[in-house]
């Protein structure tokens, strides 16, 4: 009884993510050939692929054409991966795994280095708390499923107490910020640039990041039946998201008067987000398994999962010759 409730739980959180918005009308049409639907987030490196072009430009020469949908979190976009309406995305190292547990076939493509200050939890400027034990019966908002879901875990063992220790608060990241901005949160766990944008616009004070806590990875995942059909792709997809990480690294002050406008955001907060972030594609390495496999059992451990999952039996093995270009 209780594994059936927790299923249907996840069943419900990702049904949840339609009705912010985040899936298209394209979930009830059939995939068409040829095209490659990317879901990406309001940050990180597949903003600027998108505004760049060549990933367009060399998929063309394979006879395929690129489609973009912006979704508001991790969650919501594999939950658009998992119902059919994309077919690569990137999310923080949480939401692949109650994806996996909730039945979605996808798998690990690439990875990005670390980026452990990217995700922090925040208090409101004028908060009198200063430890993480003094979270103890807060109010605390986060996105379920997030990356920063993990984060937040950590942080509270790391002071002795449990999750059932605070009140989660389940919002997606606008609504959160809204109950952060008039009080109806004690905390915000929050990742850039929404923690960037936070910390400018509401001088929001860090609690705490993921240093010393969690990795904070990114993860490049791909629908399983996708990725079968077109290795080549995928190849071209990391060579690009790895070519454009290491421009941005060597051209932080372009990068970010690139990403601001499309963001929405002025240039002081992008940048800041710009800097916090990892880049460089890689494929994914047994540490990183082993890493996300933590994460995984964590969750299993909490029952906000139902079952054990594996997850090296859904990291993706290109064919040698792409994985050579992969190196």
């Amino acid at each position: 009884m209780r594994t059936n409730t927790l299923r249907r739980g996840l069943v419900a959180l990702f049904a949840a993510a339609i009705s912010f918005g985040a899936i298209t009308q394209a979930q009830a049409q059939p995939q068409a050939d040829h095209v490659l639907r990317i879901g990406y987030q309001k940050y990180g490196t597949l903003v600027l692929l998108k505004a760049r072009g060549t990933l367009e430009k060399r998929l063309a020469e394979q006879g395929f054409t690129v489609q973009w949908t912006e979704f508001p979190g991790g969650p919501q976009l594999l939950e658009g991966l998992n119902v059919g309406s994309i077919d690569f995305g990137v999310t923080g190292e949480t939401p692949p795994v109650f994806a996996q547990a909730a039945g979605a076939d996808l798998l690990y493509v690439a990875h990005e280095p670390p980026a452990p200050s990217g995700e922090a939890i925040l208090l409101p400027k004028d908060s009198p708390i200063r430890s993480l034990a003094e979270l103890k019966g807060k109010k605390i908002a986060l996105n379920k499923g997030s990356n920063v879901h993990y984060l937040l875990v950590r942080a509270l063992q790391s002071a002795g107490l449990s999750y059932t220790d605070i009140q989660p608060i389940y919002l997606p990241p606008a609504d959160a910020r809204a109950a952060f901005e008039r009080g109806s949160v004690d905390a915000w766990v929050i990742w850039d640039p929404f923690q960037a944008a936070a910390e400018q616009q509401l001088q929001a004070r860090t609690l705490r990041d993921g240093q010393g806590l969690v990795s904070n990875h990114q993860f490049y995942l791909a629908a399983r039946p996708f990725a079968e059909r077109n290795p080549a792709v995928l190849g071209v997809l990391v060579e690009e998201i790895r070519d454009i990480g290491e421009w941005v690294e060597d051209n932080v002050d372009e990068a970010t008067a690139q990403v601001a406008p499309l963001l929405g955001l002025p240039s002081e907060i992008t940048r800041k987000a710009v800097i916090r972030q990892g880049y460089g594609a890689r494929p994914i390495t047994p540490e990183v398994v082993r890493a996300q496999q933590a994460i995984a059992d964590t969750f299993t451990a909490l029952k906000l999962i139902p079952r054990q999952l594996v997850i090296e039996s859904v990291v993706w093995t290109p064919p040698k010759r792409i994985a050579q270009h992969a190196e």
